[in-house]
Formats: C-alpha cells, structure tokens, sequence
C-alpha cells in the first residue's frame, strides 16, 4: 500500500513571548491522520477530513 500526502498545508512560524516579552522561534505543525480510502492511505490535516465529511 501506497502513503499520499494530499495535503498542501504547511507548518506555521513565529514567535512565543514569555512573561518578560523575550522572543523564541517556535512552530505550530499540522494535525495530519492517516485514513485508507479505497485501499489506499492518505495523510490529511485533521479540518481537512472535517470538510470532506461534511461534503459527502
């Protein structure tokens, strides 16, 4: 069986600010889930397996 990744969402940036405003890189990573349609698995971003639900 095949892994596809169909999603196009990216990982986003930017900075934490502690108590004393002081700035350290930090990233916000997408909530993948793998799921088999048709035999196949696919990594979808959790809002997007929301959204096709919704639709079908």
């Amino acid at each position: 069986m095949t892994k596809k990744n169909l999603s196009n969402i990216v990982p986003l940036t930017g900075n934490k600010r502690s108590h004393s405003n002081r700035a350290t890189k930090m990233t916000q990573k997408p909530n993948y889930q793998t799921k088999k349609i048709n035999g196949v698995k696919v990594k979808l971003a959790s809002n997007e397996w929301k959204t096709m639900k919704k639709s079908a």
